[in-house]
């Protein structure tokens, strides 16, 4: 048995770094420490005395204050990155330039190049790369994926999604005027991409991996709401985005409305895509923890009468990532997908200073 092995109860047992452990990372934390065939073993940060107290909650047994520090010692085979966005690039390039396998909190990057660079870095080391797109983990969407692969509902001809927070106009989350949780995501000097950088990535993942489809053309309007006078809160300038609405059109020749707002009172965190076929349609509804799916097939497209349908329990992202080291087959969403939808954020804010629609190229 070899050093990777012993005592571990498994034979080709994975051995696992959380690399950040801010609060994210308890989740990866639970998740991780439950799954067979992977074992929790170093815990990394920055901040040293952070560190220390999230391996000794998690029993981890040892922790680093330095990524150096870590890959020096080198006894694991996979990190989940759960550092900063602005951090997520140059802590990946040099984990996998270690031959390290990558699980990586979302987005992959702040911009599509440093994405693509990293997908080039990690496909070039042969190792196992994902990203956590957390809403694949929706039973729903996974259920709607492949009743259209399998051609319930014929070509696709119209799509419809949103993903709508209502924090801006609520405090069931903390009040943003004084919680420097919120302040941040409101200001780009502050490293906040605005509602599209924030959530754009899930739902635009939400709707290709949804539908199947590629998004071809785009157009975006971006807005920013007075929230306070001077548009400013101390040292917060607010001035990141706080609603997008966008027109796409989609490989096939398929239209989609795509909206995502913090402004949307009365939802708290919704995501909602509605599929319309040639011979069906789907409804799909998530949030972090629940989904449901709804359908108008067959004789049911006649008086329009949507069914529920009961959808099977799905693995989370952290399943397929094990699963992805066990078998050395990558699993999905992987880097090159993540980089894709990161390549169409950036051209909705191209879009929307340029007040045009754009080609995907």
């Amino acid at each position: 048995m070899s050093a990777a092995t012993e005592g571990t109860g498994m034979v080709g047992e994975k051995r696992i770094m959380i690399l950040g452990t801010g609060a994210m990372s308890h989740r990866h934390a639970e998740h991780f420490g439950s799954i067979p065939g992977c074992r929790l073993v170093a815990a990394c940060d920055t901040n040293a005395e952070r560190a220390r107290a999230f391996a000794e909650m998690h029993r981890i047994p040892r922790a680093f204050e330095s990524l150096n520090a870590a890959l020096a010692w080198g006894e694991f085979d996979a990190v989940v990155n759960s550092t900063p966005d602005a951090a997520h690039k140059a802590t990946t390039l040099a984990i996998v330039a270690a031959g390290k396998a990558v699980f990586c909190e979302k987005p992959l990057a702040v911009t599509a190049d440093d994405a693509f660079e990293m997908v080039e870095a990690a496909e070039r080391a042969g190792v196992v790369n994902m990203v956590n797109l957390t809403y694949r983990n929706a039973h729903a969407l996974q259920m709607a994926r492949r009743m259209i692969e399998a051609g319930e509902i014929g070509t696709i001809r119209h799509v419809e999604a949103s993903y709508l927070q209502s924090w801006l106009t609520g405090r069931h989350w903390g009040d943003w005027r004084v919680d420097e949780r919120w302040l941040w995501r409101l200001s780009t000097a502050h490293g906040s991409g605005g509602v599209l950088g924030d959530i754009g990535i899930h739902l635009l993942d939400f709707v290709t991996f949804g539908t199947g489809l590629d998004v071809a053309a785009l157009s975006a309007r971006l807005k920013t709401f007075d929230k306070a006078e001077g548009g400013v809160i101390g040292e917060y300038r607010l001035d990141a985005n706080d609603s997008c609405a966008m027109t796409v059109e989609f490989s096939n020749g398929a239209l989609g409305a795509v909206h995502m707002s913090r402004a949307a009172t009365g939802k708290a965190n919704d995501l909602d895509l509605t599929i319309h076929g040639e011979k069906g349609a789907l409804k799909v509804w998530s949030t972090t923890d629940d989904s449901s799916l709804d359908v108008c097939l067959g004789p049911d497209i006649e008086t329009q009468t949507w069914k529920r349908l009961e959808c099977p329990p799905t693995p989370r992202n952290a399943d397929r990532f094990v699963l992805a080291l066990l078998s050395g087959v990558n699993g999905q969403p992987d880097f090159r997908h993540a980089a894709s939808v990161q390549r169409l954020l950036d051209l909705c804010v191209v879009s929307d200073a340029e007040g045009r629609m754009l080609k995907v190229a």
